[in-house]
């Protein structure tokens, strides 16, 4: 007999239904009203959700293809997007090089952009505020 076989990725639902999920998880434990243990129960199914979801977002991603200029008769010239345009690691250090970068020019233009919104990228999943 055959057994069907489930990844972790069928287990959970889409992009939307996981972020709402996420959402509500974030209102029952910054409502304080959830004991230790299921507050504790809870933070692990966000982190899960989270991940999923960042995973969901890295997929589609790889999904797009970057618009790189326009030929003569008006049509888009594209190229999809490199897979292997990096690490992770890499990956940040390319967002810390944007951000210093914009600082920069926004402090040499006399911009008083708002410095936390500089530093702060959606995109980092690994900032406190944006955990929770």
């Amino acid at each position: 007999m055959a057994e069907k076989k489930t990844s972790k990725q069928d287990e959970l639902p889409g992009f939307e239904p996981s972020l709402a999920e996420l959402e509500r998880i974030v209102h029952e434990l910054e409502d304080g009203r959830v004991g230790l243990e299921e507050s504790l129960a809870r933070y692990e199914e966000g982190v899960k959700l989270l991940r999923h979801c960042h995973g969901l977002l890295t997929k589609a991603e790889r999904r797009i293809e970057i618009l790189s200029g326009v030929d003569a008769e008006g049509n888009p010239i594209t190229q999809p997007m490199d897979e292997e345009s990096g690490t992770l690691e890499e990956k940040a250090a390319g967002r810390s090089r944007r951000r210093s970068a914009k600082s920069a020019r926004d402090g040499a233009t006399g911009h008083s952009g708002d410095a936390e919104e500089a530093d702060v990228d959606p995109g980092d999943v690994d900032e406190p505020e944006l955990l929770f």
